[in-house]
């Protein structure tokens, strides 16, 4: 699961061509190893194979719902606001997207979960990590990597705007 973790930072390096952007959008996903487990313990599930492959896909959706909200901010931050501005804006401007690939997900995991039909409960363990997953994600997503992102940009200061003479 690590060596996943370490996968998408490099690959979300070239991605954004710096640093610390997507440590930024890492750090949601300590949050959803979380929710797999709080989901798994609920459920009284036992950790398996299933159950690691849906702790892979909630870190899915859980780093593209991350680099979306970063995005937003870096843009923002790129139109001269402040960090913390920034980060308030691609939070509350990123809610319903975010929301919507978080509960799509989530919705289209419960019959899995619930382990219904024949053969069902060989399959319920991806359904119930995923889901726990990408309830903690999201929440994450949400209000801790927008404050991640204004402490980590603090010091930025705004580019004045050059201008282009013809």
């Amino acid at each position: 699961m690590v060596g996943a973790i370490v996968l998408i930072y490099f690959l979300l390096v070239v991605n954004f061509q710096n640093w610390l952007d997507p440590f930024i959008i890492i750090t949601a996903l300590p949050s959803a190893l979380a929710g797999v487990g709080w989901g798994l313990f609920l459920s009284q599930t036992n950790l398996s194979v299933p159950a690691l492959m849906g702790a892979i896909m909630s870190l899915g959706v859980a780093t593209a719902n991350s680099v979306l909200v970063v995005t937003f901010a870096r843009e923002n931050l790129n139109l001269g606001l402040d960090p913390v501005s920034a980060a308030l804006e691609a939070g509350v401007g990123r809610i319903r997207p975010v929301l919507m690939t978080a509960f799509a997900m989530i919705i289209g995991m419960l019959p899995m979960s619930l382990a219904l039909g024949e053969g069902g409960e060989q399959n319920a363990p991806l359904g119930r990590a995923v889901i726990g997953g990408l309830v903690f994600a999201t929440i994450a997503t949400l209000f801790f990597v927008p404050v991640v992102f204004s402490l980590m940009h603090r010091n930025h200061k705004p580019q004045p705007e050059k201008k282009v003479t013809p």
